[in-house]
């Protein structure tokens, strides 16, 4: 596997765009899937490596719920610009389906297709068992589920005469990257000689260590000879600070549902978020929240710098939630362009 760094930056280690097709207050989800479609032909135009979408359910927020078809559109949309998951929540899935799925992609789309897989539902506990149906499973099986899907995909398999093949996928070159918000996934990606990406974007404490757990017991394979560990993070960028500040509340106002359990669209900002939270959620808030980057061009360029030498990184991938589309364009510009 091999990375060019974002041709606009100054980082020198690429820099991909995470998305969940945001729908806003007062939008529609078509609006929201049209506006994922043109943040990733702008996304390829400035330079980003990866544009991945993430699977979540049951959200009033998200419209990404579907992500192997929303993956088809963004690539479909682009024309070179890698496009992936983050992730596809394995335990949902019978891992033939993913096979399948992904094979049909990287046929449609090829060399540009990347299969991410998590262990985490997603959503809800109803929600995830309406998803699963008989398929009972609380991702203690994860590494079995990975390895059923790797077999299918394959090249060997029809040569063994197995029963059950992926058509499309089986043979197909498609990157497998394991994704984790603890230890978990870094254990095992580093077992496997996978590559790693953890969602710092809304488990920043754990960032630092799971991302020294996997380069430390990293194990060379066909796929690496060595660790390559990309981090999410919230970046919300805009001309000046004040502005990023604003822009940021609706952020905060989002994960400040998912606290309540009120949760809806993504908000539009408000000049003061003191009168809507209790100084118990703001401290839970800023705890959640503790890595985001906030600011104008040369407060976000300090901080990313900060960031990168923190957590070691070999590939940023920048979360926006923001309200506005034109802002969250322009945040994204902000970013390539430092």
């Amino acid at each position: 596997m091999t990375s060019t760094p974002a041709k606009h930056n100054s980082f020198q280690i690429p820099f991909s765009v995470l998305d969940v097709s945001p729908v806003i207050e007062g939008g529609t989800i078509r609006e929201s899937l049209l506006n994922t479609a043109d943040l990733a032909r702008h996304a390829e135009d400035w330079g980003y490596h990866r544009y991945w979408l993430a699977e979540h359910h049951n959200a009033p927020s998200i419209a990404s719920s579907a992500t192997s078809v929303v993956i088809g559109h963004v690539a479909a949309a682009t024309s070179k610009i890698r496009v992936g998951s983050g992730g596809i929540m394995l335990p949902n899935h019978a891992p033939l389906v993913i096979a399948e799925q992904f094979g049909t992609l990287e046929s449609l789309f090829p060399g540009r297709i990347d299969l991410g897989l998590g262990r985490a539902p997603g959503t809800d506990g109803l929600t995830a068992a309406a998803l699963r149906g008989s398929r009972r499973t609380g991702g203690h099986d994860f590494p079995e589920q990975l390895a059923e899907l790797r077999a299918f995909l394959d090249p060997t398999r029809s040569e063994a005469g197995m029963a059950v093949r992926a058509i499309p996928g089986e043979g197909l070159d498609i990157p497998i990257w394991l994704l984790g918000s603890s230890d978990f996934s870094a254990m095992l990606a580093a077992e496997l000689g996978l590559p790693f990406a953890f969602a710092g974007h809304f488990s920043p404490n754990f960032t630092v260590p799971a991302m020294n757990l996997y380069r430390n017991n990293f194990k060379p394979s066909e796929v690496l000879d060595k660790p390559h560990g990309m981090v999410a993070v919230n970046v919300v960028a805009a001309d000046t600070d004040d502005e990023a500040a604003y822009l940021a509340t609706s952020m905060q106002q989002l994960f400040l549902s998912f606290i309540r359990n009120t949760r809806g669209p993504l908000p539009a900002p408000v000049k003061d978020m003191s009168g809507l939270w209790t100084p118990q959620e703001k401290a839970a808030l800023e705890q959640q929240l503790g890595s985001s980057i906030v600011g104008g061009p040369e407060t976000v360029k300090a901080k990313l710098n900060a960031y990168i030498e923190a957590t070691g990184a070999d590939e940023i991938m920048v979360a926006a939630h923001i309200y506005e589309h034109k802002a969250r364009l322009r945040s994204y510009e902000i970013v390539a362009n430092l």
